[in-house]
């Protein structure tokens, strides 16, 4: 996993506490916590999460604090362990799926995330229910127009620098910057105002693998307190804020969750990643029987933009075996050729995806015919993302691909396609018991959403 976040950030000898011990709740007492914690989440009207390192430990991107931390080692003059995988291919945790699931039901009002590792976006979380404070590692920000973009590769900066984009709005073109902070930079006002607008208004936050170290986030889930809100803080190692909770969990997050939507009769969401390709062809005639084309593949963000999960592209031509097949192993991904303008013919493009990836490749027929001008076509791209995962989720697999918008000029066009390149599936197998609470919530686990209920257990 890329530790490039924390070997970006500028020196600085107090990180606060680390290398504390490890805790963990006997399992009777556990099994009582948990399932208070499912009450206290079920009877909630303004539920709010605070996540921290520790919700992305099983995602294999190491925490900061604990026994294993970066900062740990580091104090101790060790090394710490090389990636095993790429911090862009990363998958979200069974938590993380847990919490898209508590936001889709409507418990689950905002996540406020310590994180920079851009799990919580990637996992389906919509954008306006998230408050990232630290920033994050994947989005960059144009300071002129506001506009947001959120990419499969990591930023090359911190410290709210500028990159090496521009914004893509015409009308606007100024330099962009990266999201995530350094020591000394102040949280980002949007990201602040929404997080403590939501803290005050909550009835409970649930923090989640934190520490509750770094000021002033650390304090942001206590102001639920004025109005008579709670606090649950899970967690592996003791806090500083453990005594103004409701409730400590010294537990595993991913163990406390899975049990948690257990007992709440709820399904915890596989995570289906899907990536985009742009693929493009540009020609001109060198004679009247020839024509000379260009293949390109590249990013969606740029033709200098890398292509994280591609390791190399094959083109085939399999209705003309007297054209020569390539394997394009450098990015950018580009083939030149020269053929008959009258002969159409179909090149199969098989993207050999990288490591991380939930499947080896996938395919894609690109149908050719120089003397038929195509008609472009633009999808909607939220129905084409939701049959994708439909088909993957009832497929149990990836490599599915569907093109989203498809822009025609006079002799170029350039396609987009959607693929889905991995599935994760969490086990959490439902006891077919539904918690019903006394004049409280209730989830109707037919229609998956919250409704009232005031019937008597």
């Amino acid at each position: 996993m890329s530790l490039g976040y924390a070997e970006k950030l500028s020196y600085k000898e107090d990180v606060g506490t680390v290398g504390m011990p490890e805790i963990f709740d006997p399992p009777h007492l556990l099994d009582r916590k948990i399932e208070e914690l499912a009450h206290m989440i079920l009877k909630s009207k303004h539920l709010v999460a605070f996540t921290g390192a520790g919700i992305s430990t099983s995602s294999g991107i190491p925490d900061f604090r604990g026994p294993k931390g970066i900062w740990t080692l580091q104090k101790e003059g060790k090394k710490v362990p090389d990636a095993s995988l790429p911090f862009d291919r990363a998958t979200p945790s069974l938590t993380h799926m847990a919490l898209v699931q508590l936001e889709r039901i409507g418990l689950l009002k905002l996540i406020i995330s310590q994180n920079v590792d851009s799990l919580h976006l990637r996992s389906g979380i919509p954008r306006d229910k998230l408050s990232e404070l630290h920033g994050n590692s994947f989005r960059e920000l144009c300071s002129s127009c506001g506009t947001e973009y959120v990419r499969d590769f990591e930023i090359e900066t911190i410290g709210l620098k500028n990159t090496s984009r521009r914004c893509s709005d015409l009308k606007c073109s100024a330099k962009l910057k990266d999201t995530v902070l350094d020591w000394e930079d102040a949280l980002p006002d949007k990201e602040m105002d929404l997080a403590q607008k939501q803290c005050s208004a909550a009835d409970l936050v649930l923090c989640l693998g934190t520490s509750l170290q770094i000021t002033p986030a650390c304090n942001f889930p206590f102001r639920c307190l004025k109005k008579g809100g709670k606090v649950v803080i899970v967690n592996l190692q003791d806090t500083p804020k453990d005594k103004k909770a409701s409730l400590v969990i010294h537990g595993l997050v991913d163990k406390v969750m899975e049990s948690v939507m257990r007992i709440m009769n709820q399904r915890i969401p596989p995570f289906i990643r899907i990536d985009y390709v742009c693929i493009s062809i540009s020609h001109s005639t060198k004679k009247k029987a020839n024509v000379k084309w260009i293949l390109r593949v590249a990013s969606i963000h740029g033709q200098k933009a890398p292509l994280p999960f591609l390791k190399s592209v094959e083109v085939s031509f399999p209705s003309r075996p007297e054209l020569k097949p390539a394997i394009l192993q450098k990015q950018p991904f580009c083939l030149k050729r020269e053929t008959v303008q009258r002969r159409p013919f179909m090149i199969v493009l098989t993207l050999n995806f990288s490591d991380g990836c939930g499947c080896l490749s996938s395919q894609i027929e690109y149908p050719l015919n120089f003397q038929v001008k195509k008609e472009s076509i633009f999808h909607d791209k939220n129905e084409v993302l939701r049959e994708l995962k439909d088909l993957a989720e009832n497929e149990s697999c990836c490599g599915q691909e569907m093109i989203l918008e498809r822009n025609v000029e006079a002799r170029s066009e350039t396609s987009i396609y959607a693929i889905v390149t991995n599935i994760v599936r969490y086990n959490n197998s439902n006891n077919n018991s539904k918690l019903i609470l006394n004049g409280e919530n209730e989830i109707d686990p037919t229609n998956n959403r919250l409704s009232d209920n005031n019937a008597k257990v």
